[in-house]
């Protein structure tokens, strides 16, 4: 039972008693997927699914919000440690690699690889028990985020043209890879996207943002 006093100074964006609140599936718990599951725990999301197959280890501490205890442990299950310390939550931890795993509900793409998000989304394509597909991507402090209803053909069509390989995608030094509050912005365009489908608002099908240049391109509001 979620208590609503916790909630009471975000009812008017999102009340989990009313809205569209269905169960979350994250698959990826580092510097997306660790963030995002933690926002959308705090909004009042119920029931949230962490799949991931590594453990934490000292250099994921800085930009991925886990702590010192946690080290050596699998992501998953610290992870939800940490949620069920802020907010009521149901929490499964899946200490598995993605294959080819059932899903359902909404899905979260938060891996690494180009490889891993075609995987997943063999699964994902008309499903129909998947109801929204959120796609997080960074490339050192640049960000974008597909939403993409994956039972609808101009949506599958859409994100089937932005995939491409790993060998295209941008390679940064081990250096490069991750800062915390880059992990935070693109975790508060997934809650806010998942918050406009819940609310059955317009969502946008790509967001793309350079903190660099400060600037925030929303593409293909549907």
């Amino acid at each position: 039972m979620i208590n609503m006093d916790d909630y009471l100074r975000q009812l008017g964006f999102y009340d989990p008693r009313k809205d569209l609140n269905p169960k979350i599936t994250i698959i990826g718990c580092g510097g997306i997927g660790s963030p995002t599951a933690l926002m959308l725990a705090n909004m009042g999301v119920k029931e949230i699914t962490l799949m991931d197959f590594d453990t934490v280890e000292d250099h994921n501490r800085p930009n991925q919000g886990y702590r010192r205890k946690d080290i050596g442990k699998p992501k998953v299950e610290a992870l939800k440690e940490i949620i069920l310390e802020f907010a009521e939550c149901r929490v499964t931890a899946i200490n598995e690699k993605f294959v080819d795993q059932n899903l359902d509900g909404v899905v979260i793409m938060a891996v690494d690889t180009m490889e891993a998000r075609e995987m997943i989304w063999e699964k994902v394509k008309w499903n129909p028990d998947v109801l929204l597909c959120i796609d997080g991507r960074l490339a050192g402090e640049y960000l974008e985020v597909f939403t993409i209803r994956p039972n609808r053909l101009e949506d599958i069509e859409y994100y089937e043209a932005r995939l491409f390989s790993d060998e295209e995608a941008i390679e940064l030094p081990c250096t490069a890879k991750g800062i915390i509050y880059i992990g935070g912005v693109i975790a508060a365009f997934i809650a806010n996207q998942i918050k406009k489908w819940a609310k059955e608002e317009r969502i946008i099908r790509k967001i793309s943002f350079d903190p660099v240049v400060m600037t925030l391109l929303r593409n293909d509001v549907i």
